[in-house]
């Protein structure tokens, strides 16, 4: 079926953990909202401006001070980190789990994890047969109107585990990752059957995360790492009738099961970073890394590989410590 760009979007707020691939020649410009809140947000674009409604003239003069204040320092702080490379990124992370291993942004996440070779590596999967065999080998996916190049991923280092957040228990899932210390959740509803959407939705990105945190408390996880979307939280900063919120959200719901399952990591004693990255393409990192407030942006776009090196980096950087990470 056809899946509008949009659908991908998510959200990327590093609150407070500033980051860029080290392949890309991405400039850090941050915007005035990052005065707004206490965590940043970051979007990567093609060298063109994403509006975000961020206009000091609206702000009295107390207001546009504490913006100017506000910039200043997290303009000092971006300019003190990078995304290591994945072997020094991921030093110390232990086992790492990731949920979601065969999908887009899981993937890549687990390729930069097992080209580390400095850990244990966990790819949890709905089927290992057919996992192995497209993890294997390079295709070229397509999604309702986009067309997305995937390289093979080498797995001998990896132990892969079945991992169905829709079939499996808490405790079968507790099982997989026995031994784990952080766990990456990249899952996601695909897109289907209309009237099976808000069903899909609701037991993958909202229950199944739920089971995931759930499974990682009972195995002694101690870091999560969830891949979100933008416009997440967007009915409560007044999004809720943008059209980025409207067209995400017609896929059943999505944003609202999100919302419910990021509240409830935050809520869960784990030590978290959710990731929330805009509009998700294949292609390599370009242009500008954008720097902005929790719930300030409410389009862009950004590159998987990306998403997965913020995601890496997360797992061990204690600027990520329960943190949002937007764009």
């Amino acid at each position: 079926m056809f899946m509008p760009k949009s659908y991908s979007t998510f959200c990327l707020v590093l609150a407070s953990l500033l980051v860029v691939s080290p392949t890309a020649t991405n400039a850090f410009s941050l915007s005035p909202s990052a005065a707004r809140k206490s965590s940043v947000s970051l979007a990567a674009t093609n060298n063109d401006e994403v509006g975000t409604n961020n206009d000091l003239s609206s702000l009295n003069r107390r207001d546009a001070f504490q913006v100017v204040t506000k910039v200043a320092a997290a303009s000092a702080l971006a300019s003190t980190f990078s995304i290591p490379a994945a072997a020094n990124a991921a030093e110390g992370a232990g086992k790492v789990v990731v949920a979601g291993a065969t999908g887009q942004t899981g993937r890549r996440v687990l390729e930069r994890l097992a080209k580390a070779g400095n850990l244990e590596v966990i790819g949890g999967v709905r089927n290992i047969e057919k996992a192995n065999a497209s993890l294997g080998e390079s295709s070229t996916v397509i999604r309702g109107a986009m067309v997305q190049k995937v390289a093979s991923v080498d797995t001998s280092s990896v132990d892969l585990k079945k991992m169905d957040v829709v079939a499996n228990s808490v405790d079968e899932l507790a099982a997989s990752m026995e031994g784990a210390t952080s766990l990456v959740i990249a899952t996601g509803f695909v897109p289907g059957n209309p009237l099976k959407m808000n069903a899909a939705a609701h037991e993958v990105d909202n229950i199944g995360t739920i089971k995931l945190v759930d499974a990682a408390k009972k195995s002694g996880i101690k870091k999560i790492v969830l891949v979100s979307s933008i416009l997440t939280n967007g009915r409560n900063w007044g999004q809720e009738k943008s059209p980025g919120f409207v067209v995400t959200n017609a896929f059943g719901n999505v944003l609202d099961e999100k919302i419910i399952a990021e509240n409830y990591l935050r809520k869960s004693g784990i030590d978290y970073t959710i990731v929330r990255p805009g509009g998700l393409k294949a292609k390599p990192p370009t242009g500008a890394l954008k720097i902005s407030g929790e719930d300030t942006l409410n389009s862009g776009e950004i590159s998987r590989d990306l998403v997965a090196d913020v995601c890496v980096a997360s797992l061990t950087d204690k600027k990520a410590t329960n943190k949002v990470l937007g764009k």
